[in-house]
């Protein structure tokens, strides 16, 4: 103010004019200088992380072990919390089953050690009245040596020409199983009924001995089996095992499947096994199941009875596996669909005796009876939410950060008193 009284005293009326309008606009500047650094003042009063100079931090050793620790600890929940991040989330929901008119496709990969190919039947039905018998269309038969390895069926071929085979025997061993006649009528051995004369097979003989009942022992008495070598088929096969694997269908309702000795067929209406051929055998049914499952596989699934391994040391036994499915619909992030099944079971199982009326009666085997639940479980996959992520990070860096902090105060603070001591100690 002083300055501007004396401008008015001393100065021309044009300079003073241009003096009086620079002193103001420069104070105007500095007012809002000062004013701007009061508000840089009172804003530092929120600073909840107070600094201190370099000279006034001190750094220990057991500072550095907490600090190498806690930093191990931090990357190792870090690549967990990654982890699980990556993963999918998969939501199950419950709903009734209305899917109609659908197959259910049951995946088998089964074991017998001690039970060759030619004794076992594979069957299926269910309780709408439909049966296959003796299923081999997608089931596929692998005999095994006793050690469990594969043995091959190499087919026997007879070449003209052969040292080991005259010429003229191996032209009547390849003309007699070429040229037989396809209009022939050959003999049933007293089985012929009015619907069938002619049994030009060895099954077709033993077909026929089933429908009178009698009983089909001695092969080597007829003609076809001797030729086809049914006989010598089972004898080579004696001590071998079986590997049954591949799949079949079945309506989508309750049945059963089962893996019994000797052939089977329909008899007034009753589901029969042919035992005859094996009067006296001790059936050993020990197996191991690699899988049982129904339908597609889905990310996940667990199925109760794979690799489960039974041992028959009795002999002659019926292992009874009671399934109850529940349809399963599973659901990809990209929109596909896989439908499936899931399954508990209960098993039992007895020794049984097909000749001698002591002890229980029935087939020696290994039965799935299965039933379907009216209800269906649906699994949706779904990405994690980036955001969880980003807070589970946080909270594992802030809080090994925290207990870090805490650990390394306890540390120095007790090494520091208990130097003290060890100071007064010694001036004492």
């Amino acid at each position: 103010f002083s300055v501007y009284v004396l401008l008015q005293g001393h100065v021309k009326c044009k300079e003073y004019h241009f003096l009086k309008f620079w002193i103001e606009i420069n104070v105007t500047n500095w007012s809002a200088i000062m004013s701007g650094q009061g508000f840089m003042d009172r804003l530092r009063q929120f600073d909840a992380y107070p600094k201190t100079l370099e000279d006034f931090r001190v750094k220990t050793f057991g500072g550095a072990a907490v600090t190498i620790v806690s930093g191990l600890f931090m990357f190792i929940l870090f690549v967990s919390e990654l982890n699980f991040y990556l993963s999918k989330e998969v939501i199950p929901e419950l709903y009734v089953d209305n899917t109609r008119n659908e197959k259910l496709k049951i995946n088998i990969d089964m074991i017998f050690p001690r039970m060759p190919c030619a004794f076992l039947s594979v069957d299926a039905m269910d309780i709408s009245g439909e049966h296959q018998l003796d299923v081999e269309a997608n089931l596929f038969k692998q005999r095994l040596d006793q050690n469990g390895q594969k043995v091959e069926d190499t087919a026997e071929e007879t070449q003209i020409g052969d040292e080991t085979v005259g010429d003229e025997d191996a032209i009547q061993k390849a003309i007699g199983k070429e040229e037989l006649d396809p209009n022939r009528c050959e003999s049933c051995y007293g089985a012929e009924t009015g619907e069938s004369k002619c049994c030009n097979t060895c099954e077709e003989v033993r077909e026929a001995y089933r429908k009178k009942g009698w009983a089909f022992r001695n092969s080597d008495n007829i003609e076809q089996c001797k030729r086809e070598g049914w006989g010598d088929k089972l004898n080579a096969q004696k001590g071998e095992g079986c590997n049954i694997y591949g799949y079949m269908e079945v309506n989508k309702v309750a049945g059963n499947f089962h893996f019994a000795p000797g052939k089977s067929f329909q008899q007034h209406h009753t589901h029969v096994h042919d035992l005859q051929p094996f009067a006296g055998t001790q059936f050993n049914l020990s197996h191991t199941i690699n899988q049982l499952s129904f339908g597609m596989e889905y990310p996940g699934m667990e199925n109760p009875l794979d690799n489960l391994k039974v041992e028959d040391i009795k002999g002659s036994a019926m292992y009874q596996y009671f399934v109850k499915i529940v349809p399963t619909t599973y659901m990809k992030s990209d929109e596909s669909i896989i439908r499936s099944n899931q399954y508990s079971v209960t098993k039992h199982q007895k020794r049984v005796s097909t000749s001698s009326p002591l002890g229980d009666q029935g087939l020696p085997g290994v039965f799935i009876l299965y039933e379907l639940s009216p209800l269906m479980v649906k699994f949706t996959e779904k990405s994690r939410s980036f955001m969880h992520f980003l807070t589970g990070v946080c909270a594992i860096v802030g809080g090994i950060f925290t207990v870090a902090g805490l650990i390394d105060s306890m540390i120095y603070h007790s090494s520091r008193a208990l130097q003290k001591k060890i100071e007064l100690g010694k001036a004492h």
